[in-house]
């Protein structure tokens, strides 16, 4: 698995959208969190 170099999160209303790259832009991590998961 190649490790992420650049992390961004899109925070919306109940769901984060957390989305990485590695140094070929191919997403290598994708995925979403509801706001209570974040809290915890």
């Amino acid at each position: 698995m190649n490790l992420p170099i650049r992390i961004g999160m899109d925070t919306f209303k109940s769901v984060f959208q957390l989305h990485g790259v590695d140094e070929n832009e191919a997403v290598v991590v994708r995925r979403q969190f509801r706001r209570a998961e974040m809290i915890r």
